[in-house]
């Protein structure tokens, strides 16, 4: 079956966990209130369903293929974008002075989660264009900024990050790809780059490509690297020398050509300087966070498609009879407690990264439009802190929800014809995107939690501790059941914070040991807080006299809260002690053991 977009949960989050109406109050963001953003996920949800859904079979089955040195997208692809293109969705977070729709970055968070469970293999080419607009935003001359962010918002142009090499990885410091200025200011760039997504395709007639370099007489190391704007095809008309050697051949995402990329094979690619020379690095990781944030966001959309592929194999598959019946008539699995709960795990879980994810997504647009600039600089140091549990933790849950989605299908889910296979193959790269897990749970507890020792994430704690006092007044034992274990989990994750702030000074590498763990624990306990909000606002709806199918979600809310606290919070603690315990065990065994 085709993706259908959960509208009434993102509606629930746009009204009781991160409020669009707060966001309209302010400054640009008055033309996007509550009503309209419900319109914008209407209208996203219908194209996600009928148009991006459809192809995501036959993108993963048919894949993209390299022939005489283009790339050619699946069937439909071309004309799906040309839908998208057309109906605005790639301007609509865009800034409206070339031509963008300047939307709420909550609304089109929500929008992206969309797009990513529909089809994540088509939303990997937005998503870079994206990134390639808000690097060009920041740090860009006016000619360039003129020559290419209008093409690229509107989406008649597409962008890519262009970073690593073979012999460099993860370690961007190894970026051997050369830049020599020309006398008319340009810089000609020799060089091959991995790992491309979307390096080429046909999509578009012409691709923009950020590339990181470095120019003769740069210094060594990352201090040395510069960051190129390298159109596939140049102002004049004429064709870059820029071309995709080779197409990866990947677990998943088949319909997303990875490509092996050659620049100045022949006379050298054509490009110009972004920003001063030497400062590459810089500016590509600030825009490698809004990345790493919409790669967690792949997470969300893929674990709520799989979700759904499970939940309704599990009302149609008839098999067994119910446990404790003395009647021999067969039942839809989902009567199985083992189903249920797999079930229950796979939807608790989605539903508190949606949430994290949408609070995230409302401190980024405080972050940039709040008149007060001590919010502003407090919502964005909860950004900072919050995007590598986003992308992270999200990205783990994909993987753990697909496999779930495997097992609810039973051998059938091993067979690739029912999809759940796919979902599982695709999140897999979600954990290695803009970053392994293990660089985002490094850059947490180093840059995010040693560096102010424990400033931000203090406050965090602070606005959990009052959720906690929320659900214990509210005199009720399904929130009492959630207070507890939400206050197990917050006193857990502090203590764990304390350690790692103090032996990130003394012991790096003790810290670095525990630092996935310390990731886990933070994302446990960020989700079962916005859990622990629904619960609060569903009970709030129940007892203002809610009935019919409202009273019906607002019911689900408090049962999924609950088995959230019971079966995935529960184990912060845990967590806990691996963080202050565990690394001793990570760093004992010598090196000729492995």
């Amino acid at each position: 079956r085709d993706y259908a977009a959960p509208l009434r949960d993102m509606q629930f989050v746009l009204r009781e966990l991160a409020p669009i109406d707060e966001i309209s109050k302010l400054p640009g963001c008055g033309d996007v209130n509550l009503e309209v953003a419900e319109a914008i996920l209407k209208e996203a949800g219908k194209f996600a369903g009928s148009v991006l859904s459809p192809l995501n079979v036959v993108g993963d089955r048919e894949g993209a293929k390299l022939a005489d040195g283009e790339v050619r997208t699946a069937r439909g692809w071309k004309d799906a974008y040309r839908q998208f293109v057309d109906g605005g969705w790639n301007a609509l977070s865009c800034d409206p002075e070339y031509g963008g729709q300047g939307a709420p970055r909550l609304v089109s968070a929500l929008v992206d989660e969309m797009w990513n469970a529909a089809n994540v293999s088509f939303a990997l080419c937005p998503m870079l264009t994206r990134g390639a607009i808000e690097a060009l935003e920041l740090k860009a001359s006016a000619e360039l900024k003129q020559r290419y962010l209008p093409k690229l918002t509107s989406g008649e142009w597409a962008g890519t990050m262009v970073l690593t090499e073979p012999q460099a990885g993860s370690d961007l410091a190894a970026v051997r790809t050369r830049a020599v200025k020309q006398k008319d200011g340009s810089y000609k760039l020799e060089g091959q780059k991995i790992f491309i997504t979307y390096g080429d395709h046909d999509l578009t007639e012409n691709v923009v490509h950020l590339v990181l370099a470095r120019t003769p007489d740069a210094p060594e190391g990352v201090k040395g690297i510069s960051l190129f704007v390298v159109p596939k095809v140049l102002p004049d008309g004429r064709r870059n020398d820029v071309r995709a050697v080779s197409l990866e051949h990947k677990l998943g995402i088949h319909a997303s050509p990875t490509a092996v990329m050659a620049f100045g094979d022949r006379e050298g690619a054509t490009g110009w300087l972004v920003g001063e020379e030497n400062r590459g690095l810089e500016y590509m990781f600030i825009t490698m966070n809004a990345a790493r944030y919409v790669v967690g966001l792949e997470g969300v959309g893929i674990s709520e498609r799989a979700y759904q592929a499970a939940l309704d194999y599990a009302k149609e598959r008839l098999q067994g009879t119910e446990l404790g019946s003395k009647g021999r008539d067969k039942v839809a699995i989902l009567r199985h407690p083992d189903v249920r709960r797999m079930l229950l795990q796979m939807k608790s879980r989605v539903e508190a990264m949606r949430a994290v994810a949408a609070v995230t997504a409302m401190s980024m647009d405080v972050a940039r439009a709040h008149p007060d600039e001590a919010r502003r600089a407090r919502a964005q140091a909860f950004v900072e802190l919050m995007i590598p549990v986003v992308k992270a933790w999200s990205t783990d849950n994909a993987i753990t929800i697909a496999s779930l989605g495997v097992q609810v299908h039973g051998g059938m889910g091993f067979i690739e014809e029912t999809g759940a296979a796919q979902y599982y193959r695709d999140a897999r790269i979600t954990a290695i995107y803009e970053g392994t897990n293990g660089i985002q749970a490094a850059d947490l507890i180093g840059r995010k939690v040693a560096r102010d020792k424990g400033a931000a994430l203090g406050a965090v704690l602070g606005e959990i501790r009052e959720v906690v006092g929320q659900l214990e007044g509210a005199k009720s034992e399904t929130l009492a059941a959630v207070a507890a274990r939400l206050r197990d989990g917050v006193t857990a994750l502090e203590q764990a914070a304390q350690w790692v702030v103090q032996a990130y000074g003394t012991e790096v590498r003790k810290a670095a040991a525990g630092a996935v763990p310390f990731l886990e624990l933070f994302g446990t306990v960020a989700g079962g807080w916005q859990s622990a909000r629904a619960a609060l606002a569903a009970h709030r709806r129940l007892a203002a006299g809610a009935s019919g199918a409202d009273a019906s979600f607002y019911q689900a809310k408090l049962g999924t809260a609950r088995f959230y606290a019971d079966h995935v919070l529960v184990h912060a603690p845990a967590l806990a002690r691996t963080v202050v315990s565990g690394a001793d065990g990570v760093l004992a065994l010598a090196d000729e053991q492995f």
